[in-house]
């Protein structure tokens, strides 16, 4: 058995930096967790128009309301299994912003065919996202959003691209400093960048079989449906 990242990319899963390859290594089968911390350079928002989509998406550690230089944060991706006996990685990412710390919350699992990873986002999954994953030529990763799902109890609807939007996320390692770098941005077809951030950070690993992970970790509201 493999992690569900080195399952969903195959082969190109090598062609990784080494320091990517371990990250996103963790798992069930190698019993390690990574935290990572570090500083967010900058976050950013789009127009005014964005923030009360920010606002609500808070309320339930979707994205991040205030926008920030030189931020503290850390991101902890902790292997578990779900209730419904799937392997799950957190991706549980705090940001220690003004006034209080703003957590980004997302669970990611293996899709059933094999070929990408589904991103269950906020503490009651109330959002799913498939996730396509690539290896560039320097060794970095390159991550790309594909079609948003909103379920809640009856419903379960493609949202629509007039509200929906296209996330890219792309990490490295430089070897020189010693630190990830990472980038992320989120773009609306129709209204243009919304949400993004980048900064650094060092990573260390634990291992799983002695701690776990903590309930805080694990979302309030667990979906079945792929």
């Amino acid at each position: 058995m493999t992690s569900i990242f080195r399952t969903a990319m195959g082969a190109d899963f090598d062609r990784l930096h080494p320091q990517l390859q371990r990250r996103f290594s963790v798992g069930l089968t190698s019993g390690e967790a990574c935290t990572g911390r570090g500083v967010m350079d900058r976050i950013w928002h789009g127009g005014a128009f964005v923030k009360p989509f920010l606002a609500l998406g808070t309320t339930r550690n979707i994205l991040v309301p205030r926008e920030g230089r030189q931020v503290p944060f850390v991101i902890e991706n902790v292997p578990y299994t779900d209730t419904f006996g799937r392997e799950t990685v957190s991706f549980v990412r705090t940001f220690d912003l003004p006034g209080r710390p703003r957590r980004f919350d997302a669970q990611m699992v293996l899709a059933p065919q094999g070929d990408r990873v589904l991103d269950y986002l906020g503490t009651h999954q109330h959002l799913a996202t498939d996730l396509h994953f690539k290896a560039e030529p320097d060794g970095s990763l390159l991550i790309r959003s594909g079609e948003h799902r909103f379920r809640e109890g009856m419903v379960d609807v493609r949202v629509p691209e007039l509200v929906g939007a296209t996330a890219e996320v792309r990490e490295s390692y430089d070897d020189r400093a010693g630190r990830f770098r990472i980038q992320v941005r989120v773009v609306n077809r129709w209204f243009g960048p919304l949400f993004g951030y980048e900064g650094s950070f060092r990573a260390a690993y634990t291992d799983i079989r002695h701690r776990g992970v903590r309930p805080s970790l694990r979302p309030v509201r667990e979906e079945a449906r792929a």
